[in-house]
């Protein structure tokens, strides 16, 4: 690990808190000029994910930091004009096109490493190259087929080329089409002057600890080099050229780094009351988030039914600055089904009844339906907030 200087900040666990909040968008008010595009360029990366209950997690993201934008609007503020790129992060997510430079290290990795399992017979890659060139934007069942007539994993010939060319950057996701990625050659679809790799390895990852501080606020090694899949040395190698600082966290026991410009003003405004999709940078990394909150969450959808403690998609309920219970939703027709609600204190029942009213006014439901809450004694008065 890298040596540390000595930290010439201290600061309280709250105030950690709440710089990390402003970071990520939740303290303040929030900028609905920059809309979506804002949110995307402010974090860095938005995640995708297969999961969709309320709606699937790349829209979920804005509307916990927006409010109710509309989720066609969402769609079209990532995918038109060249606004953004799908690409590997911290996993696959949607990326502002100014960052195109700054994974030129990942692509140079991906060319150099072996190919994995996949095969592809001479002319394969090609092949689906020419075609994208002759006929513009494609999905990969376009290309001809996704899937061989084997288990799910057993990709076709061109599908495993163009996600080889993706990896490689000679081609681009830009956009999700039925959730399909759609192809098309990176020398179209990304503009000139961002079209190169010629930043070295150690400036493409100075700039990504250095976004990814500022999007985090203040975070250890482990918070910052995880915002983008960094390897830990390759963190300590350009911490101290990226301009974050060091400091102290009260309560924490690792070294942190902060943003200088989040150590400058005293984070104030208003809190977002809202409900967070368990993919959503604030609260994704599961140690930040018991660090900061004293929060617990770990995401159900993969553990089996018997074994769940809160739910298949457990969102945390965020408000005034904490993370005071969860809910795990679903839809039935026009209401919003909260399968089971967790609260962590009677003071958490009006802010669930305010974030289930206006997720389920977002995604065109007009009614609200209790089965479980955790606390028994609390669910008369939840069932009353609703009203």
């Amino acid at each position: 690990m890298t040596t540390v200087p000595p930290p010439a900040v201290e600061l309280s666990a709250d105030q950690a808190r709440r710089i990390a909040l402003r970071a990520q968008g939740f303290l303040g008010a929030p900028d609905r000029r920059a809309g979506v595009r804002g949110v995307l360029r402010h974090l860095g990366q938005v995640q995708l994910d297969t999961i969709s209950v309320l709606a699937r997690s790349h829209e979920l993201i804005p509307y916990a930091r927006l409010g109710a934008v509309g989720r066609t609007t969402v769609e079209e503020a990532y995918w038109t004009q060249t606004h953004a790129f799908e690409y590997w992060s911290h996993a696959a997510c949607i990326l502002p096109v100014e960052e195109w430079p700054l994974f030129a290290f990942r692509r140079r990795a991906y060319r150099t490493r072996p190919q994995w399992s996949h095969e592809l017979s001479d002319g394969a890659y090609d092949a689906v190259i020419k075609q994208l060139r002759a006929e513009g934007p494609q999905t990969a069942t376009e290309l001809g087929g996704a899937k061989n007539k084997g288990e799910w994993w057993d990709w076709s010939e061109s599908k495993v080329a163009v996600e080889r060319a993706l990896m490689y950057g000679e081609v681009v996701c830009t956009e999700r089409r039925g959730w399909k990625r759609v192809y098309d050659l990176a020398e179209r679809a990304i503009p000139d002057a961002l079209l190169h790799d010629d930043l070295d390895d150690t400036e493409c990852l100075r700039r990504l600890v250095r976004q990814a501080g500022e999007a985090l606020g203040v975070g250890t090694r482990a918070d910052i080099a995880d915002y983008h899949r960094i390897k830990g040395e390759a963190f300590d190698a350009v911490v101290e050229a990226s301009g974050l600082v060091p400091v102290t966290v009260a309560g924490w026991a690792k070294p942190a780094w902060a943003d200088p410009a989040a150590l400058a003003t005293e984070p104030r405004g208003r809190h977002r009351t809202t409900l967070l999709s368990p993919f959503d940078s604030l609260i994704w990394e599961r140690a930040r988030t018991e660090r900061i909150f004293g929060f617990t969450h770990r995401l159900e959808a993969y553990v089996p039914k018997q074994k769940r403690v809160h739910g298949y998609f457990a969102m945390p309920l965020l408000s005034g600055g904490r993370l005071l219970g969860r809910v795990d939703p679903a839809r039935e027709g026009r209401t919003l089904v909260a399968r089971q609600v967790s609260l962590d204190s009677p003071k958490a029942v009006e802010p669930m009844a305010t974030a289930l009213r206006e997720a389920a006014e977002w995604v065109g439901c007009d009614s609200v339906r209790i089965e479980r809450t955790d606390r028994p004694e609390l669910a008369a008065r939840l069932t009353a907030a609703l009203t």
